[in-house]
Formats: structure tokens, sequence, C-alpha cells
């Protein structure tokens, strides 16, 4: 599980781990980490790294040496909201790498140990803005909708295995990450007109999704992407 020190990782985590998978929490800060390892119990265990780095395949393969893997959850993101002339070529690369490639290595990677077992879930956190878009947001929107196609083309290629690959997508949440927007009357009150339940998502409302693609119950699903937005994206 990536990105599962706080926001919606954590409570994917925590989710999972309630119904009786063990967990290991996967990302860069250990502090946050522990934090979050010691809230949701014995069930979770620590795998620091950087998936945007050299060697992080190295990682799940060594993950994958030690355990039954049968769950991968991508969901490291970063955003960066600018107009297209403010971004460098590099600082575009910089964050496909993150927000795709990545994804795409660390797939790969647990793919392997379930092909061999002819069983296991990969489960990528998209976002809605992968299907519809905003001003100032073209890099995480073109990665974003990257990720959700590499879902069905993973998917194609892993069923006959066992494996499903399915994807949520997110709309607003009310995480760590968002605070600032959070915070601003004026979001609070487009939010209430814009989305069906007239409101901000609560983090741990992410999780019903992220349980039951893991789950046998979801045995006959893969190639979709669960959007979790509160009608968002279904309001006109």
């Amino acid at each position: 599980m990536t990105g599962a020190g706080r926001g919606l990782g954590f409570e994917i985590a925590r989710a999972l781990a309630e119904a009786g998978a063990r967990v290991l929490l996967g990302g860069r800060d250990q502090v946050a980490l522990a934090r979050a390892a010691q809230a949701i119990g014995a069930r979770a265990e620590i795998a620091a790294f950087d998936i945007a780095a050299r060697g992080a395949e190295d990682h799940v393969a060594a993950i994958a040496a030690r355990y039954d893997l049968d769950i991968l959850v991508n969901n490291v993101g970063q955003r960066d909201r600018r107009p297209l002339e403010d971004f460098a070529l590099g600082e575009v690369r910089a964050l496909v790498e993150t927000n795709l490639i990545a994804p795409f290595a660390l797939a790969r990677a647990a793919a392997r140990p379930m092909i061999a077992k002819g069983r296991g879930r990969i489960i990528n956190i998209t976002s809605i803005a992968g299907a519809i878009a905003n001003k100032g947001d073209a890099v995480y929107t073109m990665a974003k909708g990257g990720l959700a196609a590499l879902t069905r083309a993973l998917a194609a290629e892993l069923g006959a295995h066992g494996v499903t690959v399915n994807g949520i997508a997110p709309g607003f949440f009310a995480t760590e990450a968002n605070a600032a927007m959070v915070a601003d009357p004026d979001v609070a009150a487009w939010l209430e007109r814009r989305t069906s339940l007239g409101r901000w998502g609560r983090p741990h409302e992410i999780a019903g999704a992220a349980v039951f693609l893991a789950s046998d119950a979801a045995s006959y699903v893969t190639g979709e992407i669960i959007t979790v937005d509160g009608g968002y994206s279904a309001h006109f």
C-alpha cells in the first residue's frame, strides 16, 4: 500500500486491516508511517521507500519474497496546478514519473508473484481528473488519465492469470493535503452546489470501494474505475 502514512492511503490501509488483511504501509515519511502503523495496530507493518526512485521495483520484489503478496494498492499521487507555460519539461516528466511510471513499475513487480500463484488484486487510485478536466491542471489530468488507461491495459493482460486490476477515482476529500481548501467557506459553498451530496468527502468514505475490490466479492470485476465523488461527475 503506497502513500499509506496519511489521508486516503491511511484510510484504505486501515479498512483493509480491519477486513483481515496484513498491510504493509509504504511511503517516504517514516515518522508518518510509524504513526499510521501504531493507529492501525498489529496487522500493520512499515515498508518505507520512494516509489519514484530507482530500485522501487526491487523493494516490491523483496516484499513479495518475504510475504504472500495478494494485493497492491497504488495510491501515491502528486499534483501541481499551474498553467501550461509555467512548467519546465523536467517538471512535467517528474510529475508523470510519480503519477504514472511508478504505478506501472510497481504493478509489474507485484504481478510477477501474483501470476506465479494464479491470483492477485491490483488497485490504482486514479482521480476524477482522469476523466474530466479543468484549466491549470493539465499535467495531473494527463497522468491520471494515463493511469486509468493503464488500469484497463493491465486488466486485459493479467486477467488470464487470475489477477484483477481496477481503479478508484476519488473526488473532493477533506484530507490534510486539501486543508487550505477545506478551510475556505467559498469552496464549501461551491461543493454544496456542485456535488449531489452537497459536501466534502470524509476520508474514511474511500475505503469501502477498496475493500470491495480487494475481496472475493469482486472476483469478476476487472478493468473498472469506481468513482467515489459524492456525485460530482454525475451532477449537472
